[in-house]
């Protein structure tokens, strides 16, 4: 599962079952930092992935920035409310993005709001798996 963490609303993500490709699944609105995180944890707590990838919104050059701290937070206390693993993922540019793809698509201004909160969480999932695939693939086989 895949989240971009937003003040507003928070993109999330599904993979499939062979954890090869990541999907927009849906946006989770809250009007608080509270009810986001309730409304997250209830989500997570009904789809029971095995892990969560989370975007970290890191500054230009790589750094924690404010957001990126207030994530990191939020991150932290949703730890505490569910029993699943979260990562984070660099998700600089995933945005922009995901703002080209819901052009791309002919959403409207009105839906491209939702719908680039999802395709951002889904890119972020995306690259979670396949830089997973590619260290696995770079390992020599067992026999």
């Amino acid at each position: 599962m895949g989240l971009d963490i937003g003040d507003a609303r928070t993109g999330v993500a599904r993979s499939d079952a062979l954890q090869m490709i990541a999907f927009p699944y849906k946006v989770v609105h809250a009007a608080t930092e509270t009810d986001m995180l309730r409304n997250v944890a209830a989500l997570i707590k009904e789809l029971e992935p095995i892990l969560v990838v989370a975007g970290l919104p890191l500054s230009q050059d790589g750094v924690d920035g404010p957001r990126a701290e207030k994530t990191k937070d939020i991150l932290a206390k949703l730890r505490e409310m569910i029993n699943v693993d979260i990562i984070t993922e660099d998700e600089r540019f995933t945005t922009a993005q995901a703002l080209r793809v819901a052009r791309d698509m002919k959403a409207s201004r009105r839906s491209q709001k939702g719908k680039v909160d999802q395709i951002a969480a889904s890119l972020i999932l995306q690259s979670f798996l396949d830089r997973r695939r590619a260290q696995g693939a770079a390992q020599p086989a067992q026999e």
